[in-house]
């Protein structure tokens, strides 16, 4: 099942991704991203599935069985900037900063800022295509919203 989209994450040149592959794609990038500390938390879990479920409109269930492939294919792909990459093809820029709230949700699920966790998020901010100042923003945002 993840092999031919394995092989389009993996091409030079990729194709925007259907639907059902982007969504797994994103699903596998917020796993990537709780895991880069090298600590995969419930509330990380939880925090993907609440994610998953609001972005698709999908049952409780329907969100773990994403996150659930989402879980496979992070295992089976050795790149991040594959992941991103594919993210960015399937997402406009306008939605790309939804993804950036996404993934800091999952960093900070924990109630814990880990060094790992920066780092790879402020790389795959950069791969989408949004700066520093925009992925700051939407982890302000973030963090007001968890906080209220």
């Amino acid at each position: 099942m993840f092999g031919d989209l394995l092989k389009s994450l993996m091409a030079p040149e990729p194709e925007p991704l259907p639907d059902p592959d982007a969504r797994i794609a994103l699903a596998a990038l917020l796993v990537r991203v709780a895991r880069s500390d090298g600590e995969y938390a419930a509330e990380e879990v939880s925090r993907i599935d609440r994610i998953l479920a609001a972005r698709y409109k999908l049952s409780p269930f329907e969100a773990t069985a994403l996150r659930g492939r989402g879980e496979t294919l992070e295992n089976q792909a050795p790149d991040t900037v594959r992941f991103t990459r594919a993210i960015k093809e399937a997402v406009p820029f306008e939605d790309r900063r939804g993804v950036i709230e996404a993934l800091w949700e999952v960093v900070l699920a924990d109630g814990e800022r880990d060094g790992e966790e920066d780092s790879v998020l402020r790389m795959v901010a950069n791969f989408l295509g949004v700066n520093d100042h925009e992925s700051n923003a939407a982890r302000l945002r973030v963090q007001r919203a968890m906080d209220g």
